[in-house]
């Protein structure tokens, strides 16, 4: 029996809802909800991603301000930027655009941004409070990751568990929040001895190896949860013998959905709930998470 895909753009649009009405609650207490994005230089798929946030802010009542930088920005002017957002009240939320300008370093700017206001969750202190078992501003990627296996219903606790990932906003703070729930968590990546006879364990595999196709029908077992962080665009070759790019994940789709009790898409999986989260995130900041 093939597996039940499970929709993130339904569980996303199903967030949604749920946030139009946290924002307006948080305004009638006079609660300023504001996503502030930084975004130096004029990379286009951070403009573009820009664009698709506004959207996204707009459609549940959250304001979105986009602070555009020149390319030639130097680090202390880009330090005084966020530091103006970190204490500007009206600000609920500040997250960088990645990649930075060639000279700057994206990931110290980063780390100047208030962990209170740091709704990718990438700061020391939010992975840190994650890893403590404490309330934090989790990285948007893992925690859409962890509501698609939510959203499954099925119990995590106990569960054998598998994350192949070992990057600090995905797997990492996924086996994190696995080991929270309560699982009996293996971490493993590209360079795993033997994958299989780790994965071929596992009741749920969460697979954020950033390897299009990694993982296939011998690393799976009959029933088990696989959930797909990876997105890829790729050639594929058609009946016709021409090539076309395609979206695929880490996981060989058509191999794991006869044996999958549960699987996501690529794309329509963790992906559309990952914008779902930064909103959530900043929906949390404005509360005081």
């Amino acid at each position: 029996m093939a597996a039940t895909l499970i929709d993130g753009n339904s569980l996303a649009a199903h967030l949604r809802e749920k946030l139009k009405r946290d924002v307006a609650d948080l305004r009638s207490y006079g609660k300023s909800v504001r996503l502030t994005a930084v975004l130096i230089g004029d990379d286009a798929s951070a403009a573009s991603y820009a664009r698709s946030q506004a959207k996204h802010a707009e459609s549940v009542g959250i304001g979105y301000d986009l602070v555009q930088l020149p390319p030639n920005t130097t680090m202390p002017q880009a330090t005084e930027a966020i530091e103006r957002l970190n204490h500007d009240a009206a600000v609920s939320g500040v997250m960088l655009h990645m990649p930075v300008p060639k000279g700057l370093d994206g990931f110290a700017l980063q780390q100047r941004i208030a962990a209170v206001k740091d709704v990718e969750g990438v700061s020391a202190e939010n992975l840190g409070l994650l890893a403590m078992g404490r309330e934090a501003l989790a990285p948007c990627t893992a925690a859409a990751a962890f509501a698609c296996l939510q959203s499954t219903g099925v119990e995590i606790r106990g569960k054998r568990a598998v994350v192949i990932g070992r990057s600090v906003i995905v797997g990492k703070p996924l086996a994190m929040m696995l080991i929270g729930a309560n699982a009996t968590v293996t971490q493993c990546h590209t360079q795993t001895r033997d994958l299989v006879s780790h994965t071929r364990n596992a009741e749920i595999l969460m697979v954020a190896a950033g390897r299009a196709g990694l993982i296939g029908a011998e690393h799976v077992s009959p029933g088990a949860i696989v959930i797909d962080v990876g997105t890829h665009r790729v050639p594929v070759r058609q009946a016709d013998g021409t090539e076309k790019m395609t979206t695929v994940g880490d996981v060989r789709f058509d191999e794991v959905v006869p044996l999958a009790s549960h699987l996501t898409p690529v794309p329509g999986g963790v992906g559309p709930v990952t914008v779902a989260m930064l909103l959530a995130n900043t929906v949390a900041a404005a509360r005081g998470v």
